[in-house]
């Protein structure tokens, strides 16, 4: 089968396909034809050598797809054979199949595309544990979303928009902002202006809760904009640009990460919460239930992912270059 293998770290050329033998399901496992795999921020970082979840080379990236149950495992129903379902996984999807655990092998959701499957799992379980099993989000809250018209950010304005809050979506275009607007959100702001803070402000004294993707700056603002009670949920790093052959990028990465000054957020009574999807497969059983809930609410509300580009899976270097220039909306995928 044809697969991406990672054998060093380094630019996008670096990802090179190659032809490999086909994976056997185990016990308790199965084997799904992939026909998306979805790509994250999460593997452009493990590419780079910067991910410390990532497994050691060489191996094949990919954390999600959608496709068909293949074949079964010992111990696993032959029923399932055939099931459409998306796959949430370490890594190894950025390839034509892929065995996981069966339970790593989520029924797909009625009436989805298997390009919205592939474009749901990791997104929408992010932002719903991050606002909803985190932050207790509640329905009369103000919420503002952080790189609101990426994956995570787009699925997060949809989920709170739908629930009733208020939203505030950053995003850095006017592109991206009507994006942003069409989801849901109450507003669309550029971050790339020095006043969107004040603009908050003006209109509506702060928020009660962020969803923080950006780090730097962005994230020392919208601290400030966090009113009393409110929570932070800190799920990405998107300022995160560490060069090993540059010294001073260094600094620049270790003074924009992300912190909790205990001091002045005891002043406005205040939580900040962190949370990585990835660890979380190994509490399956609290996670599914989380993932129960996710399914619930979207199928009750109608929301489909948004499926930004899609690449075929020789393109997957020009992929990872798309993604880092942020000029991507929505859920970037390879067609496998």
């Amino acid at each position: 089968m044809k697969a991406v293998m990672l054998k060093k770290t380094g630019k996008p050329d670096v990802l090179k396909i190659k032809d490999i033998p086909e994976p056997q399901p185990g016990a308790g496992e199965v084997r799904i034809k992939l026909h998306y795999a979805g790509l994250n921020y999460a593997e452009i970082l493990s590419r780079k050598g910067l991910y410390g979840w990532r497994p050691k080379t060489a191996y094949i990236p990919g954390m999600e797809g959608a496709g068909v149950i293949e074949t079964v495992g010992e111990g696993v129903s032959q029923e399932l054979i055939g099931k459409p379902v998306m796959v949430g996984t370490k890594y190894g999807c950025y390839a034509e199949k892929v065995v996981v655990p069966a339970k790593q092998a989520l029924p797909a959701i009625p009436d989805y595309t298997m390009e919205e499957s592939a474009a749901f799992l990791v997104n929408y379980m992010t932002a719903w544990i991050a606002l909803f099993e985190l932050a207790k989000v509640q329905p009369d809250e103000t919420v503002l979303i952080t790189a609101a018209a990426g994956g995570v950010g787009s699925a997060a304005v949809q989920l709170c928009s739908r629930f009733g809050c208020k939203v505030y979506a950053l995003a850095g275009s006017e592109e991206k902002l009507e994006l942003v607007k069409k989801l849901g959100a109450y507003r669309g702001l550029n971050y790339r202006l020095n006043d969107y803070d004040q603009k908050i402000r003006e209109e509506n004294e702060g928020v009660d809760v962020v969803l923080e993707m950006v780090g730097g700056d962005i994230y020392k603002k919208n601290m400030k904009l966090t009113r009393p009670f409110g929570r932070i949920v800190v799920a990405g790093f998107a300022s995160f640009n560490l060069k090993k052959w540059n010294p001073f990028s260094w600094y620049r990465t270790w003074k924009d990460i992300p912190r909790v000054p205990i001091a002045a957020m005891s002043h406005s009574s205040i939580g900040v919460f962190a949370m990585h999807l990835g660890y979380l497969l190994k509490k399956s059983e609290r996670t599914m239930q989380c993932y129960e809930r996710l399914r619930s609410f979207v199928i009750e509300h109608k929301i489909r992912p948004v499926v930004g580009k899609i690449f075929p899976l020789e393109q997957v270097a020009e992929a990872h270059r798309f993604i880092e220039s942020r000029r991507s909306k929505g859920k970037v995928l390879l067609k496998v």
